[in-house]
């Protein structure tokens, strides 16, 4: 669980794009960052921007979309799955990424970190 020592400001909110992904670079590791407009509500996501089929730095530039109730990010590369709230890869169940706290104070949007 994250305490209120380990948020670390990211960007301002008017950064992000509805349905769009940005990059940050946090403690040496790209971090994937999503706000997504889901039924008239946003959600932030925050995952490792590596894509581990792919094997590159390039989740934040996939396409969102949902399966079932799963909001998914899928690779520009070979089209993987991931979702964005467990980092689970939807078609290779032996593949993940990491999945951070992500949350907006103010006008800041705040990553938690290890």
């Amino acid at each position: 669980m994250s305490t209120e020592q380990n948020w670390t400001d990211i960007c301002h909110l008017n950064d992000l794009v509805d349905n769009s992904g940005v990059c940050a670079l946090v403690k040496e590791q790209q971090v994937a960052i999503f706000k997504v407009r889901e039924k008239g509500e946003v959600h932030f996501y925050a995952i490792s921007n590596w894509d581990p089929i792919g094997k590159a730095n390039v989740l934040y530039r996939g396409l969102i979309g949902s399966v079932a109730d799963k909001t998914v990010i899928i690779s520009p590369l070979y089209k993987q799955r991931y979702c964005l709230t467990s980092g689970k890869c939807l078609d290779d169940e032996a593949r993940k990424v990491s999945v951070y706290d992500v949350r907006v104070e103010g006008d800041k949007v705040q990553l938690a970190v290890a």
